[in-house]
């Protein structure tokens, strides 16, 4: 079975709510192990824009409801889902540590860290990204190359509606400690997001790098740095601060990417 002949088979199950009939669920099975091996994704970028691939959302939709609860032990471990774990990290050439978990039809990139964290279906982690202690990546987010999120960071998941675009972090983007990247946003490569920083796809974005403020929404431009911050604003009750996202400046495009963080955090005074 080919791409185009599961992604006809799956749309018009999830559209009409047809049965699981043994090829819909054939198509469904083929579509999550592609995902596992990173075959097919979520949601892929063309040129400067992100597409989404519905058809793979609809596949883990129906997979959840094809899926049986069943109980299985790993060590001293009980778990009782019905999404089975990744398996053979070595041949994958992934590093994970225990407690580390990853869902099958997650995609991990040979030379990913996986600390405690926890990784969804639908998921993709590219090459040489680490997520580190108490980091979670939600179901279908895409996160790019030598992406570092740093201890409970939290990169959300956005499964429905199907034609939702997920969250996406780029190539080479710090997520700084205690971060949450919520309900679509998108974050350009090369960005620094700093501890603490929440962002969702009503949150306002503001630079305030320049004589004048610029206002964003639902998405960090390449090479930000950005802390939390707030501004004021008249309830009924009074005036209150409301939280938002500062952008106080870019990292310069010439600095190493590895070694461009710490001179990011001299030069902006950013926590992480």
């Amino acid at each position: 079975m080919d791409f185009n002949e599961a992604a006809s088979l799956i749309d018009r199950a999830y559209d009409q709510n047809l049965s699981l009939d043994p090829n819909i669920k054939q198509a469904v099975s083929q579509t999550i192990d592609w995902l596992d091996k990173g075959m097919v994704r979520v949601a892929e970028k063309s040129g400067s824009d992100w597409i989404v691939n519905e058809w793979v959302k609809k596949a883990i939709l129906l997979y959840f409801k094809m899926q049986s609860i069943v109980r299985w032990e790993v060590g001293l471990f009980e778990f009782y889902d019905k999404i089975p774990l990744k398996k053979n990290y070595e041949s994958l050439q992934v590093r994970v540590v225990p407690p580390g978990v990853a869902r099958y039809g997650s995609y991990l990139a040979p030379g990913v860290v996986l600390m405690p964290g926890y990784v969804n279906i639908g998921a993709y982690v590219d090459s040489g990204t680490m997520i580190d202690t108490h980091a979670t990546v939600g179901s279908c987010a895409q996160v790019g190359k030598r992406v570092h999120l740093a201890g409970a960071a939290r990169i959300g998941g956005v499964l429905e509606p199907p034609q939702s675009k997920p969250v996406i972090i780029e190539d080479d983007v710090f997520i700084g400690s205690a971060v949450s990247v919520m309900e679509g946003v998108l974050v350009r490569k090369e960005a620094v997001l700093g501890a603490g920083v929440k962002l969702t796809a009503s949150t306002k974005i503001i630079d305030v790098s320049g004589s004048r403020t610029w206002e964003y929404q639902g998405e960090i431009p390449e090479r930000s740095v950005v802390i939390p911050g707030s501004y004021p604003k008249k309830f009924p009750a009074g005036e209150f601060q409301v939280q938002c996202a500062l952008i106080i400046g870019k990292r310069k495009e010439s600095t190493d990417k590895k070694t461009s963080l710490n001179q990011v955090l001299r030069d902006f005074g950013v926590t992480v």
